[in-house]
């Protein structure tokens, strides 16, 4: 019996089961689509909806907790486009479809893919121009070359 046994363990220790969801939702966030087992996709589909949420909010440590578990690429895309395309989006992210059995062990096959979401245009700062503060050493200068402006035109 399971009783008050949480989780799956797909036939791994805990290292191996850690390392397989973190490539998993790698490779989901970079693809936007991957083909897994089925056990696998049921598996990783919890554990890459929490990143979702968490990147939806833009606060630093949350974005550092994410960073610990996905790669550089996959962070940057779910944190710069994947999280605020779903801000409208209470949940329910990725979609689950199943596929033909696999036909060298008969394992059945699943595809793990995003939602679409809404495209969201980064922003680019306005440029700003730096103006240097009024001190009395450049009203000197912008007076004297104002004067000498003068001299020339006449």
């Amino acid at each position: 019996m399971r009783h008050k046994v949480f989780g799956k363990r797909l036939s791994r220790d805990t290292n191996a089961r850690k390392a397989l969801l973190k490539n998993l939702a790698s490779s989901l966030i970079i693809n936007g689509k991957i083909t897994t087992t089925l056990a696998k996709a049921r598996f990783a589909r919890g554990y890459i909806e929490k990143l979702v949420t968490v990147a939806k909010s833009r606060k630093l440590s949350s974005h550092r907790k994410m960073a610990s578990g996905l790669t550089n690429e996959a962070l940057k895309k779910l944190v710069g486009e994947i999280g605020p395309g779903f801000a409208a989006r209470p949940g329910g992210y990725i979609r689950i479809i199943k596929l033909e059995q696999r036909s060298g062990d008969a394992a059945q096959m699943a595809r793990l893919e995003f939602l679409q979401w809404e495209k969201v245009p980064t922003k680019k700062p306005p440029q700003v121009k730096v103006v240097q503060p009024e001190t009395e050493k450049n009203l000197r200068k912008s007076a004297v070359k104002s004067a000498k402006s003068t001299k020339a035109k006449k």
